[in-house]
């Protein structure tokens, strides 16, 4: 049965005077439609635009969260523009990044990339996360270039290279220079030296084994640097071909 959505205009009434503590009830026809309109691009795009109209209008901020939630559901590049001007948001900014790094296009990662460039503290680290979050390969060079930022961002940008862990995403680690960022540097060498092992690319494992096991010295002094000597040592030996 197709979705009636003149049921849409009292509920998007209610929504823009929604604010925490009142009754969800008269939304429930919003959430319906995003049910359905996995079933009919019309109904989508119409639910979409309605959303994205209440997050450029004077809503609360619970109501422009729940528009995020919903439009990373049924989100499309045309929530792109209107979700990108919250990302240094200090309220909205963590809701925005939430439905862009679910929004499946390209224009959402673009400016996720172009927000490590104006946005500042948990709020650039947050984009990081988003950034890694959606699993982007061309953040990798721009977050190469983080790792000699101040520590919590560096560290930040390391452990982001580490989930990726692409080959790209472990040069970029091997070539980091020293800094406060060095442990968790060496841990996502690691992350990223299993992931490649997982994969079943045991040469370039191997090579990042070794190059942590180098690193940590032979005679570690300390519970951290035996610990993941412990760690290259396993690793190296699931490398050897045992056919």
């Amino acid at each position: 049965m197709a979705f009636d959505s003149s049921r849409l205009d009292a509920a998007f009434t209610a929504l823009t005077a929604f604010d925490w503590g009142a009754d969800p009830g008269p939304l429930a026809a919003i959430d319906e439609a995003v049910v359905a309109a996995h079933g009919g691009e019309a109904l989508r795009a119409d639910l979409e635009r309605r959303l994205v109209g209440v997050l450029a209008g004077s809503a609360s901020r619970a109501a422009k969260e729940y528009v995020c939630r919903r439009l990373a559901v049924i989100g499309s590049s045309a929530s792109v523009p209107a979700l990108a001007k919250f990302l240094d948001d200090p309220e909205q900014s963590h809701m925005a990044r939430f439905a862009l790094e679910r929004i499946d296009a390209p224009e959402a990662g673009t400016v996720l990339r172009a927000a490590l460039a104006t946005t500042t503290g948990q709020r650039r680290i947050g984009v990081v996360s988003s950034l890694v979050g959606r699993g982007d390969a061309g953040c990798v060079p721009l977050l190469a270039d983080l790792l000699g930022a101040e520590p919590a961002l560096a560290i930040a940008a390391a452990e982001g290279l580490g989930r990726l862990a692409s080959a790209e995403a472990a040069a970029a680690l091997a070539a980091a220079k020293p800094g406060p960022a060095d442990a968790a540097i060496l841990d996502a060498r690691l992350a990223c030296a299993d992931a490649f092992l997982a994969r079943g690319e045991r040469t370039q494992a191997r090579g990042i084994y070794d190059a942590i096991a180098a690193a940590v010295g032979p005679t570690p002094t300390s519970h951290r640097d035996r610990a993941l000597r412990i760690a290259a040592t396993r690793g190296r030996l699931a490398c050897l071909d045992r056919t």
